[in-house]
């Protein structure tokens, strides 16, 4: 007796409708614990002048009294100072500074995507870069990592690869755009409800490497977007050729240097935060 073959979509549907049903249990305890305390050394650091290499030219005062809403999160992707972030945390803002120690920023120059989600932060002076992937994940319910600033302080999201996606767009100049769809199935230790300020994160393979640009949540259904790899590919045109460019023989400069797991999310992202490879991005002047 033979069984009739069951069609790919009634499959894949089967498969994303799992993965969601296991993250909204939280069936991996895949919780990051909290950051930890700022040392002595840290703080120490914070209080203090970066040097050139690392802050550059057109440093600013940054005030602790920022709502969450002016602050996202932006991450290095060439060392010359070039860095990614989500369009709509820095489209209506008239100064955009990265945040690069308690009460410091540098300037920004902002170059905007016109048909996605997504812009390009120029400042004089930046970090290593962070590894870019080329292609989407391979499977569904594969892996992601979104390290950032929800609700303007450290803290990270564990997800599961869904599929790709078409984000509407809403209001009159908004366009759809493809996105990547993720569940969260963890998230750092004590916090609840929004994750406000994660937009503009980078989202990480089990590598390391940067599938997509962290877009947006739907809360209710524990769904994440991120931007497409091939979204990423036509941003880095906005950082002009000379400046984005990265060495082929050194390809190994913006590796995160182990496998990301649920075990080692936390540290691995507390780490990058520390070295100003994922930074928070804020509007200083709206």
């Amino acid at each position: 007796m033979t069984f009739p073959r069951l069609p790919d979509w009634l499959v894949y549907s089967a498969v994303v409708v799992a993965v969601l049903v296991a993250a909204r249990g939280r069936q991996e305890n895949a919780d990051a614990p909290p950051p930890p305390p700022i040392s002595a050394e840290e703080a120490a650091l914070a209080t203090g002048t970066l040097s050139e290499t690392e802050a550059g030219e057109g440093e600013v005062r940054v005030p602790k009294s920022l709502s969450p809403s002016q602050t996202g999160t932006a991450f290095s992707i060439a060392q010359s100072g070039v860095w990614l972030t989500a369009r709509h945390v820095v489209q209506d803002c008239r100064q955009v500074a990265v945040i690069v120690a308690a009460g410091r920023g540098v300037v920004a120059e902002v170059r905007l995507d016109p048909s996605a989600d997504i812009a390009v932060l120029l400042t004089q002076g930046g970090t290593p870069p962070l590894p870019m992937a080329t292609e989407v994940p391979a499977v569904v319910g594969a892996l992601a990592f979104h390290p950032g600033f929800p609700q303007g302080s450290a803290g990270e999201v564990a997800s599961r690869y869904l599929g790709q996606q078409t984000l509407h767009g809403r209001g009159r100049a908004a366009r759809d755009q493809p996105v990547l769809g993720w569940a969260e199935v963890g998230r750092t230790e004590g916090l609840s409800g929004s994750l406000a300020g994660l937009s503009g994160a980078p989202t990480l393979d089990v590598a390391g490497q940067v599938v997509g640009v962290t877009l947006s949540e739907t809360p209710r259904r524990g769904k994440i977007y991120s931007t497409t790899p091939a979204t990423l590919e036509a941003a880095l045109r906005l950082a002009g050729p000379a400046k984005a460019k990265q060495n082929p023989d050194s390809a190994l400069d913006g590796a995160i240097g182990e496998p990301i797991t649920v075990e080692n999310y936390g540290r691995v992202a507390d780490g990058l935060r520390r070295d100003l490879r994922v930074v928070r991005v804020a509007c200083l002047r709206g």
